[in-house]
């Protein structure tokens, strides 16, 4: 059975669950639900450190054990309070946040404004995750359970950025003490508290009983690392997970055809772009960045390799993002390709390589892009990483092309743009085409610094010009997000980021 489930879907199943309640029930003890939850991913946690482990295979752990000053209510897509009970806007540039007291870390100790302050310096100072935080000038404390949080221009979605997992709050004295420990043994203050990892096997995580919202409806949370969508299924089918994360379309079917699984589907706010790196040449030629985007089918990689799953990408963000404008999707031309590639000074074409990380769907797309520009005369050779290797070395910079997801977390371009596009953000924090142009960091500035919605839209617009013809990266597919799930697992709610929450979900015996 397939569930195609648009956002306002999303949003009104998430209002069934809040109204049905949080905390534990009167079945979670009895025997009726299973007292473990387990998924599958395609990759293992990059990171338990959430200031570092940004990676969404990182994050879908990790926002378990962590919390952050707001978040974002499922239901009504508003900020909702979280580690902050409640906050106020003191001027254009300055934020008071009140911290809720009785808040307790899994290790006993009690979280306070200092942790808060703490946290926000540190993902500040993180070469990771500083793009969805330093927007922050300074973090002020008042007292234990109070904190100024001022900005060093007017930012319009500072709150959203705040609510980004990894935004989380940290124990200090904790962290501070042993930042080995931390990353080996992470605490927070989340419905779950790490117990083990076996990298690149499985997490263990057991629900914390003094959370401060109550305790999760399944006691243990266990995720295993199962690199194969085919072997996802398979282990679905079995029984020996729950659920299976991002599986890919050759498998829909399966599940689909399976009176016991149900397949979830929504748009989702991801871009799949292939990014060249711009230190190297003939990347360096914009002649050639712009043959390469004119040589590649992108509904035929969707028609064949996605099985019709997914829109052709024009932007580097989503749709449904904040922000968005429409360039139009680039023409494949093959002969406009080998023109380009002929101006550039390569009427013989060249060589080069190809990285992207060991997804099944995503090596498909590959292949199929590198049979498209061997047509114009470009000889691409595909590599295929694992997933901690593809991201350490692209973020050195190592790569010809690479290609990536990038999902806008907060759904406000700026978390796009500022990150993958800005000058001081090459490398880890997601600029790995190593763009530098002065005149798009002026327009990510224009964005990032008003509050204004027309001034920010001008700015977006202009932008997205921009980079179409800059071609820095080439934007291939805005992509569904989707899970598999037995039809015996309860209050399963897709999120359209893929930072599924499970604190809510039990599973029937």
């Amino acid at each position: 059975m397939k569930k195609i489930i648009s956002i306002a879907a999303v949003l009104l199943l998430a209002a069934a669950f809040a109204f049905a309640g949080g905390g534990s029930d009167s079945g979670a003890g009895d025997g009726t639900y299973k007292d473990t939850i387990t998924w599958g991913q395609g990759a293992d946690v990059t990171s338990f450190d959430p200031h570092v482990g940004k990676e969404t295979p990182a994050v879908q752990v990790t926002n378990h054990i962590f919390d952050t000053l707001v978040e974002v209510d499922g239901v009504t897509n508003e900020l909702v309070p979280q580690v902050a009970e409640r906050w106020e806007q003191l001027s254009d540039v300055s934020y008071r946040f009140f911290i809720r007291k009785g808040i307790k870390f899994h290790n006993g100790t009690e979280l306070t404004a200092d942790d808060v302050k703490f946290s926000l310096d540190r993902a500040i100072a993180s070469g990771s995750v500083s793009y969805i935080v330093d927007f922050i000038d300074n973090v002020k404390i008042e007292d234990s359970y109070t904190v100024v949080v001022t900005t060093k221009a007017p930012y319009a979605p500072a709150l959203r950025n705040l609510a980004v997992p990894f935004a989380a709050i940290v124990p200090k004295a904790y962290v501070q003490a042993d930042p080995d420990r931390f990353i080996r043994q992470p605490i927070g203050s989340g419905p779950y508290k790490f117990v083990s990892w076996s990298q690149n096997d499985s997490v263990k995580l057991e629900a914390y009983e003094e959370y401060y919202a109550g305790p999760a409806k399944t006691k243990n949370l266990v995720m295993k690392v199962i690199p194969e969508a085919s072997q996802r299924t398979i282990a679905l089918e079995t029984g020996e997970i729950d659920l299976a994360y991002d599986m890919t379309t050759n498998d829909f079917k399966i599940v689909d055809a399976n009176k016991n699984l149900t397949m979830y589907t929504a748009p989702s706010l991801s871009c799949f772009y292939i990014s060249m790196n711009m230190r190297k040449k003939p990347f360096d030629n914009k002649l050639v960045r712009q043959a390469i985007t004119h040589a590649i089918d992108r509904q035929l990689i969707i028609d064949t390799v996605l099985s019709g799953s997914g829109e052709p990408a024009d932007a580097i963000v989503a749709p449904a993002v904040y922000g968005y404008y429409s360039t139009g999707v680039p023409e494949y031309n093959p002969a406009l390709s080998k023109k380009l590639l002929s101006d550039a000074g390569y009427p013989n074409g060249f060589s080069c390589t190809i990285w992207v990380n060991n997804n099944k769907d995503r090596v498909e797309v590959c292949q199929a892009v590198v049979e498209m520009l061997r047509e114009v005369g470009i000889n691409c050779k595909l590599e295929v990483l694992e997933f901690g290797a593809f991201i350490q070395r692209t973020s050195a910079g190592e790569h010809d092309m690479g290609y990536f997801g990038w999902v806008t977390s907060t759904k406000d371009a700026d978390y796009t743009y500022y990150s993958l596009e800005h000058s001081s953000q090459h490398g880890a924090p997601g600029n790995r085409s190593f763009i530098s142009d002065p005149e798009v960091d002026r327009l990510v500035t224009t964005g990032r610094t008003n509050t204004d919605p027309r001034i920010r839209e001008a700015a977006y617009r202009d932008l997205a010009v921009r980079l179409a013809d800059i071609a820095n990266n080439a934007n291939i597919v805005y992509t569904e997000i989707n899970a598999g799930a037995n039809n015996k697992v309860e209050n399963f709610i897709l999120d359209p980021i893929g930072y599924h929450k499970l604190e809510g979900v039990q599973v029937r015996r």
